[in-house]
């Protein structure tokens, strides 16, 4: 083989090499059952009982996703988040969203997606249980949120509280 077809090899070959490199051996990849938590945690909020399906560790830091079981009608404070995309893809009954000035209704299988920095606020309007996939990204410390404000069983009240995990609070929750 001559030099320059042994160097033009090489550099072809370089690319796979460095991908093969970066990926993990064994991924982690796991089942996580219906109405399961992948760490078998329980997480509550009194209103509404939430899984975590893919732990913030798990993509280093890029997406935190939790099913969120609301058992009674309602839903969050108007809120923002500064530095994360919300993603929310209804399962089951119905909920209404609002997202900036935008007041939409999700069903089973709809989702919306609310971007970053624009105040947002959902309620279910069921009167069955709903339940909802709820995606952040970057994760942020929303599943830190979501892990210390479930063991207390409900949101905190103090806006400061609610910025210190990346959040606004600004306005109150659905009037249903």
């Amino acid at each position: 083989m001559k030099r320059r077809e042994f160097v033009t090899a090489g550099l072809l070959a370089a690319p796979s090499l460095m991908l093969a490199q970066s990926l993990p051996e064994d991924n982690n990849a796991q089942v996580v059952p219906a109405g399961a938590d992948r760490l078998g945690e329980v997480h509550s909020l009194g209103f509404s009982r939430m899984c975590f399906k893919v732990p913030s560790a798990q993509t280093a830091g890029g997406m935190f996703l939790m099913e969120h079981d609301n058992l009674t009608k309602g839903g969050p404070y108007r809120h923002f988040h500064p530095a994360q995309d919300e993603y929310l893809y209804a399962l089951e009954g119905e909920f209404r969203v609002e997202i900036g000035t935008k007041k939409l209704i999700l069903k089973p299988g709809d989702s919306v997606l609310m971007p970053r920095k624009v105040p947002h606020v959902w309620a279910q309007t069921s009167d069955t249980p709903g339940k909802l996939l709820i995606a952040f990204t970057p994760a942020g410390r929303m599943e830190e949120f979501f892990r210390d404000f479930g063991k207390t069983g409900k949101l905190p009240s103090d806006p400061d509280v609610v910025r210190t995990y990346g959040l606004e609070r600004v306005g109150p929750p659905l009037v249903l």
